[in-house]
Order: C-alpha cells, then structure tokens, then sequence
C-alpha cells in the first residue's frame, strides 16, 4: 500500500469518526479534491458552509475562506490544514484601512470581496464573490456611491460592467492573478491560433481584452467544458486543471505561467497537504476561533450576499 493510499484511507477514518465534511477550493491540489465531499469557488463554498449540518468543517483553501465557514456557522468547529495559508488580497487591506476609508467617504456604502479578513467584512454593508460582484454592485440604486475592495481588477472590470462611475476602488491586488503577463497571453494565442481564451476578473484589463469569457474559477469550468473549441488557453490558479480535465476529457488546457514564479500556482493555496488535512482532522486543530461579536457583524453582509437570487 503506497503512503497516498495510507494517509487517505487515515483521512476518510477521520472524516467518518468525527462526522466532518471536507471542502476544498478548485486551486488544491489533486489529490485533495479527489478527497473533498464538495469542490467549488468562494461563492459555492461559502452556500455549502452555510447548509452543512455535522459538526467539523474541514476547509481546504485559505484561512479567509475558513473564516467565513465559522462565521457561517459559530457553533461549528472549523479547522484547516495551514493556518500560513493566507490571501495577498487579506493583507493589502486591513480593518483600520477600511474604517479610515469609510470616514473619508461617509456617504459610500461598502462592498467588499469575499477575499478579506473576518474584521473587514464586518466593516462591510455587503459582501461579493467573483461570480456575483456585477450583480451585488447592482442590488444598490445607481445613485448610491460604492467603496469596492480590496481588488482593484475585479472593481475595475465590474465598473466597465455595470457603468457605474460613483465607484472608489481600493488598489489590492491578487499575486497570481495580476501578474499574468498579457504578452505570454499574445505569445500563447498564436502557438495556438484556434484556442478560446478565459480569464478570471482578477487579471489585469490588458489581459481580461484578450479574453473570449471572464468569469470565476467555477463559471471559467463551465464555460470551457460547453466551449467550441478543443483548446481553451486558461488565465487563472492551475489547480482547476483538475476539474477540467474531469469534466471535457478531451480537450486540452493551456495555462500562462505568471511573473512571480514562472508558474500558475497560489502559494497559498499549495500549503495545504494531505498530510497535514490528515493532521487537522486528528487534532482538530488549527482551529478557527473568532469572537462572538465579530462573528455576529461579519455574519450580516456575508447573509445579504447570500441572499441574493
């Protein structure tokens, strides 16, 4: 019996012995997934902390992401396999930047993206993902201002979307997304001249115009899988890999290494082992724990994002 085998027969004993469910963002590596009871995007994933009725929510993603499964669901315990496991977006916009935001900009209401920390979602009126920032942007009248963060790519594209000028949009970033190169793209799109391109909304504008569809990593999956072509050049987290040569086994996938590490991988996202999810679940540790008032503030804008149809 190999060590893989070993530790997820460990795995799924543990998951059994303590009534868990195990979900995992589509930027895991393989062998995770192939593991999780559910796979998806920030969006899915957050509906399916919400509904889950055990009691340990095993998340594998990043630590943002496990929060809003205890925010979610206070009673629960929410354990990770790293909790190193962070987000770029979390860092490049803190609590007191937000407040300080917000007193500039008093008459602004705040949408923030789902990539924050637990505090900044609690200075927040609503929250979005990728897959509905359009549609939560336009739940406010269009006389409303907005302070959108911490993305500025995302903001920047649901504003060309929406055409809503009474946006302010903080200058965060995503590591691997806002540094895939719009000349590897060029370079790509002619090796393979009968390719369709799909980025997700985090990539830089010059890369989102080349783009034959813009979306979330799960609406990216289901959108290739139902594309014409044969060859679809894909602009995000290369873990998605994973689903979508699950799903349209015939086609084939082309990822564009970024600038930071010649690669189309999170940092973040590759901390998290089969090991260590062994680990967490044995443990049950580390164990998210957020204080009750927080929990009850971040809890509002996360359920009006939740909310909508």
């Amino acid at each position: 019996m190999s060590a893989v085998t070993t530790i997820t027969s460990e795995i799924l004993a543990l998951k059994r012995e303590r009534k868990a469910v195990i979900l995992a963002h589509h930027y895991q590596d393989s062998e995770i997934q192939e593991l999780a009871d559910y796979t998806g995007d920030s969006l899915e994933l957050a509906r399916k902390a919400r509904d889950f009725d055990g009691g340990v929510i095993a998340f594998c993603g990043v630590w943002f992401m496990a929060e809003t499964a205890k925010i979610l669901n206070p009673t629960k315990t929410v354990v990770v396999p790293d909790a190193e496991a962070g987000c770029s977006l979390v860092d490049a916009c803190t609590a007191e930047q937000t407040r300080a935001f917000k007193r500039r900009y008093p008459d602004h209401a705040v949408v923030s993206y789902i990539n924050t920390s637990a505090e900044v979602k609690a200075e927040s009126d609503i929250i979005c993902t990728s897959r509905n920032a359009v549609k939560v942007v336009e739940s406010f009248p269009a006389s409303q201002p907005l302070l959108f963060l911490p993305d500025v790519n995302l903001g920047n594209w649901v504003q060309r979307q929406t055409g809503r000028q009474n946006m302010r949009i903080w200058q965060g970033a995503c590591i691997v997304h806002a540094t895939f190169p719009a000349r590897r793209l060029v370079h790509l799109k002619h090796q393979h001249p009968d390719a369709l391109v799909a980025a997700h909304p985090e990539c830089p504008p010059e890369v989102l115009a080349l783009a034959d569809f813009i979306g979330s990593t799960s609406a990216i999956i289901e959108w290739a899988v139902n594309a014409p072509s044969e060859e679809i050049i894909v602009m995000t987290e290369s873990g998605v890999r994973h689903s979508l040569e699950r799903l349209a086994p015939g086609k084939r996938f082309v990822f564009v290494p970024n600038e930071n590490c010649n690669c189309s991988e999170c940092p973040y996202m590759k901390r998290n082992t089969l090991e260590k999810l062994r680990d967490c679940l044995d443990t049950l540790e580390p164990r998210v724990e957020l204080p009750d008032e927080l929990m009850r503030r971040a809890a509002l804008p996360i359920e009006r994002m939740l909310a909508l149809k």
